[in-house]
């Protein structure tokens, strides 16, 4: 074992209990020896130099190349270690170094001009028709699902993120409504069906607009629902409501003036917008390397601070925030489960190392949520301070009366073909 990699995992890993075997067969336990035992095998000097100088990019690229081996316990469990072992803590030398830079130059690797968003989002969402709906709930909600209660099942914690949401919309017959980011056109569809609005979503991902599309066409509501391959940067009319969810991580902290600000254009005086997106709780930072380089390029979580500085200078009114917690966390792990489940099928598609590296993805993002203090945060927004009631009330209320209109609908209408 190269000395330095000792010393390295010997101030990391202060609580646990990990073993770490090197290619040339040494052996080394690190913690306090608590908990579960955990083991891994790293494959050659090579791969210790890269765990030991930068962590954060290597232990994802090591397990996805099968030279990081967990010999005990599973990924989950080495990931989670990390994490506990990792919250506050300084890194020093290079690795701090690197750290310091890749803040520095967040800005750069956030562009998301008009080209360069759609090639971002393809990145990740115009993968095969057939992968997502392994491990998404039936209405292919690819975003924080809200539990009501304890151990609800995924797909009713997400139709009722979709009742939130249109509750705080404040949102009938009478509004036309704009899905920034709509995704596989869930939000959009239940707005028009249930809520009884005019709904317009639009995406870059053209996986994405052909499954919405589709389903819009077996809806039979074309009067009331139109979905386009559309940069929400060219839309050009004015909307009652403006929903946006999961959309807001693919801006880029640089952008985050210009989005605002298009969202005020196209929201009429009246109107109410409600933005849903991950949050940091640490403040300001930059995007984890790994997850910038295989899973999000592009793509930055923001502090809450971030945003609402934005939101300040664009002349908005920010009339309500709504924290979730530990909801996204249990989505993930959900879809952990699914994914596990199905991931002969995704082998087949794709090959083992796609499997590690969207295991990985999944782990590490439901981690983040559990240790680091990931959040959700839901904005509502106005361009009046008297649009919205006084009091929350109004949202059981709300949630109340489109509860009623989804049993009267009965289920066929949430199911995705």
């Amino acid at each position: 074992m190269n000395p330095l990699l000792g010393i390295f995992l010997e101030n990391l890993i202060r609580h646990g209990n990990l073993e770490v075997e090197t290619g040339d067969g040494a052996k080394r336990a690190f913690g306090d020896g608590s908990g579960a035992p955990i083991a891994i095998r790293l494959a050659d000097g090579a791969a210790e130099r890269a765990l030991m100088f930068d962590p954060e990019m290597a232990l994802g690229e090591l397990y996805m190349d099968g030279r990081l081996q967990v010999t005990r316990g599973g990924i989950y469990d080495v990931v989670s270690l990390a994490a506990e072992n990792t919250v506050g803590y300084s890194y020093i030398g290079l690795t701090k170094a690197l750290g310091a830079a890749r803040f520095l130059f967040r800005r750069f690797h956030q562009r998301n001009g008009k080209g360069r968003a759609q090639a971002n989002i393809a990145h990740h969402y115009d993968l095969d028709h057939r992968f997502y709906p392994l491990f998404l709930d039936s209405d292919l909600q690819y975003s924080c699902a809200y539990f009501e209660r304890e151990s609800q099942a995924l797909e009713e914690a997400q139709l009722a993120k979709k009742r939130h949401l249109a509750a705080k919309l404040l949102v009938d017959e009478r509004h036309s409504v704009l899905d920034i980011g709509c995704g596989f056109g869930g939000m959009a569809l239940y707005l028009a069906q249930i809520a009884g609005a005019r709904a317009t979503g639009v995406t870059l991902s053209n996986e994405q607009f052909d499954v919405a599309s589709h389903r819009a066409a077996e809806a039979g509501i074309a009067d009331r629902l139109d979905f386009r391959l559309q940069d929400y940067r060219d839309v050009n009319e004015q909307f009652d409501r403006i929903v946006s969810v999961g959309m807001f991580e693919h801006i880029g902290a640089a952008n985050y003036d210009e989005y605002f600000a298009k969202a005020r254009e196209l929201l009429k005086d009246d109107g109410v917008m409600t933005l849903h997106a991950i949050g940091r709780s640490e403040g300001p930072s930059a995007t984890n390397p790994w997850i910038k380089k295989y899973i999000f390029p592009g793509g930055y979580i923001p502090a809450l601070s971030e945003v609402t500085a934005a939101i300040e200078r664009s002349g908005l009114f920010i009339t309500d925030i709504e924290i979730l917690r530990l909801h996204y966390a249990d989505t993930l792990k959900a879809w952990r489960e699914r994914f596990e489940a199905h991931r002969d099928e995704v082998r087949a598609m794709y090959d083992e190392r796609f499997c590690r590296m969207w295991e990985f993805y999944l782990i590490g993002s439901e981690v983040a949520f559990r240790v680091y203090g990931h959040m959700v945060f839901q904005i509502q927004l106005a361009k009046r301070q008297d649009v919205a009631p006084l009091t929350r009330d109004y949202i059981g209320e709300r949630e109340a009366q489109l509860r009623k209109r989804e049993s009267q609908k009965g289920a066929l209408w949430r199911v995705a073909s």
